[in-house]
């Protein structure tokens, strides 16, 4: 087989960058670790550490109230020396991300971004090269700044990427595994189930002349993700001692919200000014709100599924309980996939300035906020909802050009003329 030189250098190239920042400036994965943009209660390396050290024990690490992450965790960094920790940890994290970007640079090939069964755009020709798309996951400096960080975030990460790579490529089995394996460690990607069904049927329909219905597609696909889920969850009762407890701490977390912790999120200010006797209610409408996207873009955009996923963990990034960059970074790894549509966007400068602007003063709020004194949370949450409007505007915006060249395809005579609301 052929090596790929591009790619070859364009990985050991990222690779290199962050052993570099790892090695030159050993206090700053310490700092960034610290940073509440980047990790939050429920994927914090601090935390993880903290649970490390009472497992390594034999305590439990959920009795605390500070581990929220997933017990299989524990037995993986367990396997660590500690005379080696941090070189290997970093090594693993760098590994992460490469494998990430192998599987976009496998999505980008596949080019069903652009040409899917039931819809091909007329501007399909005008495409970045894949490696082109890798290249812009890799140096994205939220994709590096989470590697610093070492969230666990990147494992989720990891996880959804690889589920598309596998549906894109025609293994659906492996795409359940995989979306299993992240909605075990993060919860949130369960939600992916219902479009990665349709990518994953989608793709499959016509292979070796079969052609499975939707109905048992989905019916065959729910069993195999939700058989791997519950095995996940049976191999960390045993890790545990044989105990339940850890689903309180690991999905009770997402679901009830005890740890109001700030981040780049709308929740935790919410919940802090809400009274005890409605919590429940808006714990339950936030929720509502986070899942309603899921049918309607499924059904709206039955064509493109991949488009689907890409809008959802955009909105996922912004309404999720915990989100961090973390989770924009693997958003903004799939916006490259539909550079065919950039032209049609309407918006952009104003969007990508609104992000770096909070992406800049971000930290300077907190600062004033926590350490200064001369601020309080309305500061930082102030800049938050400028993120989350910024976050809001990319995902509108590529959503209206997709709508756009969908219409134009419809309607050959609309290209190029405004559309204007009456």
């Amino acid at each position: 087989m052929a090596i790929d030189r591009r790619k070859v250098l364009l990985f050991s190239s990222a690779a290199a960058l962050r052993f570099l920042l790892f090695s030159a400036f050993p206090r700053l994965p310490d700092l960034l670790t610290g940073r509440v943009e980047i990790s939050t209660p429920v994927t914090s390396f601090k935390r993880l550490q903290e649970g490390l050290f009472l497992y390594t024990h034999n305590v439990s690490p959920y009795d605390g109230g500070v581990f929220y992450q997933a017990p299989l965790f524990l037995p993986l960094f367990a396997l660590i020396p500690s005379t080696i920790f941090s070189l290997v940890t970093a090594l693993l994290y760098i590994l992460a991300d490469l494998i990430c970007a192998e599987s976009v640079i496998r999505i980008a090939d596949s080019g069903v971004a652009r040409a899917s069964r039931l819809f091909s755009s007329p501007r399909k020709d005008k495409h970045w090269d894949s490696r082109a798309v890798g290249a812009a996951f890799l140096f994205n400096p939220f994709t590096i700044a989470t590697c610093l960080a070492r969230p666990t975030t990147i494992f989720s990460n990891c996880a959804i990427l690889y589920a598309i790579a596998s549906a894109v490529e025609r293994k659906p089995s492996r795409a359940m595994l995989a979306l299993a394996l992240a909605a075990y460690l993060s919860l949130y990607p369960a939600l992916l189930l219902p479009p990665l069904i349709l990518l994953c049927h989608d793709q499959i329909l016509g292979r070796d002349g079969s052609k499975p219905s939707l109905t048992n597609s989905s019916i065959n696909f729910s069993l195999s993700f939700f058989g791997s889920v519950a095995w996940f969850l049976l191999m960390s009762y045993m890790v545990t001692g044989q105990s339940w407890e850890f689903l309180q701490s690991t999905y009770g977390v997402h679901l009830l919200l005890p740890d109001l912790t700030p981040n780049v999120g709308l929740w935790w200010y919410f919940f802090i000014e809400m009274f005890d006797s409605f919590r429940e209610f808006f714990l339950g409408v936030f929720w509502l709100h986070l899942m309603g996207y899921v049918g309607g873009l499924s059904f709206r955009l039955r064509t493109q599924p991949l488009f689907v996923l890409t809008t959802l963990i955009g909105t996922f990034a912004i309404f999720q309980p915990y989100p961090s960059i973390a989770d924009a970074s693997l958003y903004f790894a799939f916006l490259p996939l539909y550079s065919h549509i950039f032209p049609l966007m309407r918006y952009t400068f104003f969007a990508m300035a609104t992000i770096l602007y909070a992406t800049l003063l971000g930290p300077a709020f907190y600062y004033l906020w926590i350490y200064a004194g001369s601020g309080n949370a309305n500061f930082f949450y102030a800049i938050t909802l400028v993120w989350s409007l910024g976050m809001s505007i990319v995902v509108g915006e590529c959503l209206f050009a997709v709508l756009r060249d969908e219409w134009e395809l419809e309607r050959p005579e609309m290209k190029g003329k405004d559309v204007r609301r009456i």
